[in-house]
């Protein structure tokens, strides 16, 4: 393994691109660093630490948008503006005409949405750092004393804009110059650095336990279970995520003079996981809102509004466990239904010559392949279901904190694994292009 490291970095054109990849990510980095001046930062840890209905919300934000919502800085937002509006342009591809239209022109279709997309980005940064502003920062008497007017707010709302809006551009040169996808990338990098500080609080627990005299929290062979269990998690994650419903196919026989073309075996691969992570994220979206609104609502205090934000507090409540796996069920099927369309695939089998043993071309094979899909996302939502809750499970059985034990599954885990996969196999195909073995060989 050292040696294809080594190997690696001795190509210059893919030895530049990692490079080029590691300082954006830096970049990106040291933005979350910089915090706004209109807001006074010690209020705001303190505000987030002592409400734990909001520092639950923020937590759950920053794990899949690349956000920093416990401290107000230029990168707030992270890069969740951005993936809403290709979410929002997504999903109407599939029910508006023109949009549709639009994808099937080819790259020039592609560039006019991504262009619709950035515009849309910057309206969504402007109604999300104004409202988080407005409700977190001045409404919690955050706000420095100093900068109280809005003009300093109006200052504040195009600095967090602008903060989006260069991470969206940071992406797009890592896409372009750099080596993987770069919004997932920023993603990944934001999932990852939460896990020092983790991993450095449970270890201090640890420590402040044994002093106190009562021995460790958890004896060494809680922790063998937990370096098990988590390399058991990983290994199945990445198993599931390669996962593949494989479908015979025959291309028909062409002769052409004296030559016969075709007539080879091969096989359509249908993803167990079709959906990807896009449940998670929709499931876990949805269930801020009740809590959001239950916890303002109740205002910090003890009453009915109160209890029922604490009904939807992931790790306390049987109930939010089971909306969870509910949703992703239902996401699961219904990101599915809009991204695999089966007639078309059907048609396109049909135009090149190719076809299911068994099964006629066009609508045959159209509800063969609807079938069959229908199946295997029943089973990749249960397995997406399982890697969801196991963070909770965990907490609770092993009695660790809840953010130790997100990295046991859950949003963030999945999408390390997929984008570390997505970026191995990029680096294979610069190996392999000069004859190299790849990493995974």
């Amino acid at each position: 393994m050292f040696e294809k490291i080594r190997i690696v970095f001795t190509i210059p054109e893919l030895r530049r691109k990692i490079l080029l990849t590691l300082a954006f990510l830096a970049i990106y980095r040291v933005g979350f660093l910089i915090a706004l001046p209109i807001v006074d930062a010690n209020k705001m840890l303190a505000s987030s630490q002592s409400d734990q209905g909001l520092a639950s919300i923020f937590s759950t934000v920053a794990m899949f948008s690349a956000s920093q919502l416990n401290y107000v800085t230029i990168f707030g937002l992270g890069i969740m503006p951005y993936i809403s509006a290709s979410i929002i342009f997504q999903l109407l591809g599939s029910v508006w005409g023109p949009l549709e239209r639009l994808q099937k022109e080819g790259e020039s279709g592609r560039k006019k949405i991504n262009e619709y997309t950035r515009y849309a980005t910057v309206v969504i940064c402007i109604f999300q750092s104004w409202f988080y502003i407005q409700n977190f920062v001045i409404n919690k008497h955050l706000l420095n004393p100093e900068f109280d007017s809005k003009i300093w707010i109006f200052v504040g709302v195009m600095t967090m804009t602008a903060g989006t809006v260069f991470l969206m551009w940071i992406g797009e040169q890592i896409d372009e110059f750099g080596i993987g996808n770069g919004i997932s990338l920023l993603i990944m990098a934001g999932i990852l650095s939460r896990m020092p500080t983790a991993l450095w609080n449970f270890i201090k627990n640890q420590s402040t336990n044994e002093l106190g005299g009562g021995g460790g929290k958890h004896g060494p062979e809680d922790i063998l279970v937990l370096i098990l269990l988590f390399i058991g998690i990983v290994a199945g994650v990445v198993y599931m995520t390669q996962g593949q419903r494989r479908i015979p196919t025959q291309s028909a026989k062409h002769v052409r003079g004296r030559r016969v073309y075709g007539g080879n075996r091969q096989y359509l691969p249908l993803r167990v996981n079709q959906a990807g992570v896009m449940p998670l994220i929709f499931a876990s979206s949805l269930l801020l809102f009740p809590q959001m609104i239950f916890s303002y609502l109740g205002g910090g205090g003890n009453n009915i509004w109160s209890d029922m934000a604490s009904v939807f507090t992931r790790y306390n409540s049987i109930v939010y466990n089971v909306l969870y796996v509910a949703l992703i069920y239902f996401f699961c099927y219904f990101w599915t239904a809009i991204t695999f369309n089966p007639k078309d695939m059907a048609d396109n089998l049909k135009n090149f010559g190719t076809f299911i043993p068994g099964y006629r071309p066009g609508r045959r094979t159209a509800d063969h392949l609807e079938k069959v899909m229908v199946r295997i996302t029943y089973v990749g939502a249960g397995f997406l279901a399982i890697v969801a809750i196991t963070p909770t499970i965990v907490s609770n059985l092993m009695k660790i904190d809840p953010n130790m034990a997100s990295f046991f599954g859950g949003t963030g885990l999945l999408i390390v694994v997929s984008v570390a996969f997505d970026l191995v196999q990029k680096i294979d195909s610069h190996l392999v292009m000069r004859n190299y073995r790849g990493l995974l060989e």
